[in-house]
């Protein structure tokens, strides 16, 4: 996984959402996914030039789809950020960056 992005799991989810001390944006993918390919880039950009203010983490449906069954998530890529544990937004379908911004910003600490 690339620098600055966390790899989830079914055993680690709940402790690193619950504990991140920033916003934490979940990326819901598969290998096999088109548009989860082409928003990784983004996802690696994001991480790089905001980790004081956002936390990003990847987690592979395939592998754990009983984290993806508890977030009625249906179709991917499925974008979701959390603050303190909660679900504060979702976001599903490739996006550009300057829109998964716009989306997030609002979520994120002022820096």
């Amino acid at each position: 996984m690339a620098a600055g992005i966390i790899t989830l799991t079914s055993s680690t989810f709940d402790e690193t959402v619950n504990s991140a001390s920033t916003p934490i944006l979940v990326d819901f993918w598969a290998e096999w996914c088109g548009p989860c390919k082409q928003i990784a880039p983004i996802l690696e950009q994001i991480a790089a030039e905001k980790p004081e203010s956002i936390t990003i983490a990847k987690l592979n449906i395939d592998e754990y789809g009983d984290i993806a069954s508890r977030f009625n998530v249906m179709s991917i890529p499925t974008l979701l950020l959390f603050d303190k544990g909660e679900l504060k937004h979702t976001m599903v379908g490739a996006k550009p960056k300057g829109r998964m911004l716009e989306e997030l910003t609002p979520f994120l600490p002022i820096s």
